[in-house]
């Protein structure tokens, strides 16, 4: 995948039309004529090699759009010969530092349950970015892992066996709540995954100075969700092993916390649950009670992914939780607003979520500021309860979802919530039909700023 530098790597030049004449007319005569004879107009997607005098690669033309540089690379290690490379540009820091993500997401392969062929192509990375490009790119692996593994292989106590790896790895605390502790502390974790021969946990990792600031990251860990008995049609269901997506990038974030050593007393949650069908099954119309007291009348038990992460939420606050990061998989109506591309972030912090928002554009990550809308809350307000976990509209869903747990947040603490859908559902350069991590670059970029590193 990448190399160390190399005075005989090969160079890339990454063009787009309008850069392509000017190549050309710095480049030799007969390079002149491969590159027009061949019909290469440096489109997106694209790539050309161009010969040296004696047959083997002079360079890479690598066509891109005029403002890509994310993706820039991304299609070609799956077309490159064997060989060492490297990107030749003009470019920041942050730019080239983009283009070598791309390229590592490019070599991306799931084989797990089918070989693949390697990529024999390597790109040099420059010393000054080598640690934090390979960091982003293993954590944007491991989420995508993660996301593709079928339920039948990644159940809670699978995901918190990942979980524990990670914890030693980085020397991290690590706890898993389950069983009648579960069943006492955390009802609503419990409920909704007590219909599943997997029992349902709640997973705790520690990392970090005690006197750092205290960041939590609580991410959905729903294995797979079937729709309790609000059954989902099987078009609805085929995807369903990604629903711990949120969990996936929790852990995917909090790797990369440990390994550049962000300054912060790190905290992470994750409700672990199958929301499964049996004779136990949790009902609609049932009322639970959660770990901070508050009652959830039951509208739909395919919404169970806010009911989990409530009692989570809970357990951030009470452990001194002074900002708090949640990503979920939640909300169908997330996807019909802003696609499969750009999830939503809610925050309390107007200001902190556009500065997100326009850092996620930036780095080619991106995620859109969406608003807690107060009057809505009264949307998800029931009668006989509470909350109710669905609420009596079928507009503004994923604005109800944020609002139910924004309830669970203490009222003085800095929160973002991510409603994400972890997944590609067509193959793009670098972006291969599956799991994605998404907001995970764009988020360690803020707090990056944010805790001064």
């Amino acid at each position: 995948m990448y190399t160390e530098p190399s005075s005989a790597a090969i160079p890339i030049f990454s063009l787009d039309k309008d850069q392509l004449s000017g190549w050309l007319s710095k480049a030799g005569e007969s390079q002149q004529r491969w590159v027009r004879g061949s019909g290469f107009m440096a489109g997106a997607g694209t790539h050309l090699l161009v010969p040296d005098a004696e047959g083997g690669i002079a360079c890479v033309l690598a066509g891109r759009t005029d403002s890509e540089r994310l993706w820039a690379l991304a299609h070609l290690p799956t077309v490159l010969p064997e060989g060492r490379y490297q990107l030749h540009s003009d470019w920041t820091t942050d730019e080239q530092a983009r283009a070598l993500i791309g390229w590592g997401l490019g070599c991306y392969r799931f084989d797990r349950y089918k070989d693949q062929e390697p990529h024999g192509a390597s790109l040099v990375v420059p010393d000054s970015i080598r640690t934090e490009v390979k960091a982003l790119v293993e954590c944007s692996t491991m989420v995508r892992d993660l996301v593709n593994t079928p339920a039948l292989d990644l159940g809670p106590a699978e995901l918190a066996g990942e979980a524990e790896s990670l914890a030693q790895a980085h020397q991290a605390d690590f706890t898993v709540i389950q069983g009648k502790q579960l069943e006492r502390e955390f009802p609503a974790i419990h409920v909704v995954g007590q219909a599943s021969s997997r029992p349902p946990c709640l997973i705790r990792l520690q990392w970090g100075d005690p006197d750092a600031p205290p960041l939590a990251l609580v991410g959905k860990g729903v294995v797979f969700d079937s729709g309790g008995l609000d059954i989902k049609p099987g078009s609805g269901m085929v995807l369903m092993k990604k629903d711990m997506g949120g969990a996936a990038h929790v852990l995917g974030l909090a790797r990369l916390i440990m390994t550049l050593g962000l300054k912060v007393n790190l905290r992470v949650y994750i409700p672990a649950v199958e929301n499964a069908i049996s004779g136990n099954a949790y009902r609609p119309s049932d009322i639970i009670r959660t770990r901070k007291g508050t009652t959830v009348e039951i509208g739909n038990t395919d919404a169970e992914g806010r009911v989990v992460l409530s009692d989570a939420l809970t357990l951030a606050c009470e452990e001194g939780a002074e900002r708090i990061i949640d990503f979920a998989t939640l909300t169908g109506a997330a996807r019909v607003a802003l696609g499969e591309d750009l999830p939503p972030i809610y925050a309390r912090d107007q200001a902190a979520a556009r500065t997100i928002q326009d850092l996620s554009f930036a780095c080619e990550d991106p995620l859109w500021h969406m608003p807690l809308h107060e009057p809505y809350r009264a949307l998800i307000q029931p009668a006989i309860a509470d909350l109710s976990n669905s609420g009596t509209s079928r507009f503004g869903g994923s604005l109800t979802a944020a609002l139910f747990l924004d309830h669970f947040v203490d009222s003085k603490l800095d929160w973002f919530h991510l409603d994400i859908y972890a997944w590609n559902l067509g193959d793009r350069p670098g972006r291969p039909a599956g799991g994605e991590a998404q907001g995970l670059r764009a988020m360690w970029g803020w707090l990056k700023t944010t805790y001064g590193q």
